[in-house]
C-alpha cells in the first residue's frame, strides 16, 4: 500500500504509525511545548521535544565538535551545546541598517561571524541558550524575524535578487514577500515565548495571531520542511527546480503575465536508504498572477493532507509525487483549488547569472555584487571582510540583497559612490569579484563541521583549498574562463545543492566524498555518481583528470556539465584511464 494515504483527519491527532515528531507537534499547543519553562532552567541545552519545536521558531540546537574535543582534552565530558539561529529574509532583501545589526548580533552573542546562506537568509552560530531570547529580540527590533526559517513549514522564499528597474523584477520580488507572509505560522507562540516582555513600542510589528488556530497548516503542520522559489527563464539564479514549489515567471514586454508552477524538487537523500533520492521539480500548471497564491496554497494543502507522516525520510513532497505520479497530484491540486488547472507554457530555462561585479540598475543607479566565499562574513588577518562591509553600509547606506550563491549585493549606489566602494574593498584587502576566476565565483559549500550535527566531513573549511588546487589545473589547461559550478556538502542532505551541479562533492565518510558530475550549469539536470568514497586528498587529482579529457574532447562552446552528461560515467572513466 502506498505511503501516501489520506491524512485528512489530522485534527483528530497522529496515528500510532506516525513518527514521534508528529506527536510532539500535536501535543505542543501550536509550537509552545515546554520551551518557555526550559528557557528558565539553568541547563545549557533543550530537551529533544523542544528541539523539534524550536526549528519552527528558526533555530537548531547544535554541538561544536571542535570545542567538544578541546573540552575532553581537558577532562570535561559532554557536548558543547549552542544554537544556530536563522533569520528569514524573503528574496534576500534587507536594509543597510539591518545588515549591520545582524553583523553586530554575531559579534555580541554569536561566534563573531555571520553567514549568508544558499537560500538568501542569514545564520548565526555559537549562540548560547541563555542568550537566545536576547538574540531573537534584537532581530525583531531590526524588523526581521526567525519565525518559519526552519521547521515543518514553508521556509525562506527565494527570488531573483537583482535590483533592475523593470516591472517584472519588482513583481517577482513582491510575490516573494507575499508568499512568505501568507505561509507564516499563525500561532501566537513566537510572540509569547520571545517577544512578550519587550517594551510596548518595540512590539509594534510583533506577530500577535490567533493563539489556537493554523488555517493552512493545521495542528500538526506539514509532514516535513517545504521550500519555495521564484525564477525567470532568463535567470535561474535561485536554482528554482530544487524546491518543493518552483515558480518561473512568464514575462511579456517586461511584465509578468503569469507563472509556470513546478512541484516536487528537493536535494536531500540518505545513502543507506536506497528509496531516498534527489529530485528536480516537475511541471504542474500555468497560473495568472491573481491566482498564483491560491494554487500554491492548494499545493501546500495536498502535501499537508497526503504527505508521509510515518517516515520523515520519505516525507518531502517529492515522495508523494513519486508515489502518486504527477497526474494524480495535479488532479488533487485542482480539486483543492476548485478549478481546472491550465497546462504549463513552453518556457525553457535558458540562462543563469551570478549577479557579481558592477550591474546597471537601469534607473541611473548601480549595484555591486561582492563574492563572499561560502557566505562566511568574518574578519581575519589579511581579510577584513566584516569591517569592510560595515563601512560600506554605514557610509553609503545601500540597499542589500543576498544571493542564492551566498554573496551580497550593494544596491542603489550613485555613480559617485562607485569609486568609494572600491576604495573600501582595496583598503580592507578584499578581492574584487572581477578578480576571481568564474569557477570560484560559482563555488558554494554548506557549513558542515564542526557545528552541523549531520555533517560527516568538512565542507566550508575544505572547499577553499580544493578550489585552489582546481584553479591551478584550470589555468594549466587554458580553462580558467570556464564557469564550472562546484558545490560541496559535508553530508548527503545537500544544503549547497550539489546534486544538480556540474561538480558535486558530497561527504560520505570521514574525509571521503562522493563525486557527482554532469549536472547542468542551468540547474535543470541532476548529476550522476562519477566515483564514490574519494579521499579528500584525491579529489583535486580526480577532477584534474576529467578536466584533461574535457579539454581534449569537448565540443566548441560546450559547458563542462553538458560534456560530462554527454559522455556518461562509463565512457568518462574509460577516457580518463586511457
Amino acid at each position: 500500500m502506498s505511503n501516501a494515504v489520506s491524512n485528512v483527519n489530522l485534527e483528530d491527532g497522529p496515528r500510532p504509525e506516525h513518527s514521534k515528531v508528529e506527536t510532539i507537534k500535536w501535543q505542543s499547543r501550536f509550537l509552545r511545548g515546554q520551551i518557555s519553562d526550559e528557557l528558565m532552567e539553568g541547563t545549557d541545552h533543550f530537551t529533544e521535544d523542544s528541539v523539534q519545536l524550536l526549528k519552527h521558531h528558526g533555530m537548531y540546537q547544535q554541538d561544536d565538535r571542535d570545542l567538544r574535543a578541546e573540552m575532553r582534552g581537558q577532562g570535561e565530558k559532554g557536548k558543547a551545546y549552542m544554537m544556530m539561529l536563522r533569520t528569514r529574509v524573503p528574496g534576500g532583501k534587507m536594509t543597510a541598517q539591518q545588515f549591520v545589526g545582524e553583523m553586530e548580533l554575531g559579534d555580541a552573542l554569536g561566534n563573531g561571524t555571520m553567514r549568508l546562506t544558499s537560500r538568501q537568509a542569514i545564520q548565526h552560530h555559537g549562540i548560547l541558550k541563555e542568550n537566545l531570547k536576547t538574540a531573537i529580540q534584537r532581530i525583531h527590533q531590526l524588523r526581521l524575524s526567525t519565525l518559519g526559517a526552519c521547521g515543518d513549514v514553508n521556509r525562506n522564499v527565494m527570488a531573483c535578487p537583482l535590483p533592475i528597474n523593470r516591472p517584472c523584477y519588482h513583481q517577482v520580488q513582491a510575490l516573494a514577500d507575499q508568499l512568505s507572509d501568507y505561509f507564516l505560522p499563525q500561532s501566537n507562540a513566537y510572540f509569547e515565548i520571545w517577544l512578550k516582555d519587550l517594551q510596548s513600542g518595540e512590539q509594534e510589528c510583533a506577530l500577535q495571531m490567533d493563539a489556537e488556530r493554523e488555517p493552512i497548516y493545521g495542528s500538526v503542520y506539514l509532514p516535513r520542511k517545504f521550500k519555495a522559489a521564484i525564477a525567470f527563464a532568463f535567470d535561474n539564479s535561485v536554482d528554482v527546480q530544487t524546491n518543493d514549489l518552483a515558480l518561473v515567471a512568464v514575462v511579456e514586454q517586461d511584465t509578468v503575465v503569469g507563472y509556470n508552477i513546478m512541484v516536487g524538487g528537493g536535494m536531500g537523500m540518505t545513502p543507506a536508504k536506497k528509496t531516498t533520492f534527489a529530485a528536480l521539480a516537475l511541471p504542474l500548471c500555468f497560473s495568472t498572477p491573481e491566482n498564483v497564491i491560491a494554487i500554491c496554497r492548494a499545493v501546500v494543502e495536498v502535501q499537508r493532507d497526503f504527505g508521509n507522516r510515518e517516515d520523515r525520510k520519505h516525507a518531502r513532497l517529492k515522495y508523494l509525487i513519486r508515489d502518486w505520479g504527477i497526474e494524480k497530484f495535479r488532479d488533487h491540486v485542482a480539486q483543492y483549488w476548485g478549478q481546472a488547472l491550465t497546462p504549463s507554457r513552453d518556457l525553457p530555462i535558458t540562462a543563469v547569472h551570478d549577479a557579481l561585479g558592477w550591474i546597471d540598475q537601469e534607473d541611473g543607479r548601480w549595484c555591486y555584487g561582492l563574492n563572499v566565499e561560502n557566505g562566511r562574513i568574518v574578519d581575519r588577518p589579511g581579510l577584513q571582510l566584516k569591517s569592510a562591509l560595515r563601512e560600506i553600509c554605514e557610509r553609503l547606506t545601500p540597499a542589500i540583497r543576498i544571493t542564492a550563491q551566498q554573496s551580497v549585493l550593494f544596491c542603489d549606489l550613485t555613480p559617485e559612490q562607485k569609486p568609494i566602494l572600491e576604495e573600501i574593498l582595496v583598503r580592507h584587502q578584499i578581492k574584487r569579484s572581477e578578480d576571481y576566476l568564474p569557477t570560484r565565483r560559482w563555488s558554494m559549500a554548506c557549513v558542515a563541521w564542526p557545528t552541523c550535527g549531520l555533517s560527516i566531513t568538512e565542507s566550508e573549511r575544505a572547499l577553499p583549498g580544493i578550489m585552489d588546487g582546481f584553479e591551478g589545473h584550470l589555468r594549466e589547461l587554458g580553462l580558467q574562463d570556464e564557469p564550472i559550478h562546484v558545490r560541496m556538502t559535508g553530508c548527503p542532505n545537500g544544503c549547497a545543492r550539489p546534486y544538480n551541479a556540474e561538480i558535486g562533492l558530497v561527504g560520505k565518510a570521514k574525509e571521503k566524498y562522493t563525486v557527482y558530475l554532469g549536472g547542468s550549469h542551468l540547474g535543470t539536470r541532476l548529476a550522476y555518481i562519477y566515483k564514490d568514497m574519494v579521499p579528500h586528498d584525491d579529489v583535486v587529482p580526480e577532477l584534474a583528470a576529467v578536466l584533461r579529457v574535457f579539454q581534449r574532447q569537448r565540443i566548441p562552446g560546450e559547458h563542462f556539465g553538458d560534456f560530462c552528461d554527454r559522455l556518461g560515467q562509463e565512457a568518462l572513466l574509460a577516457a580518463v584511464g586511457s
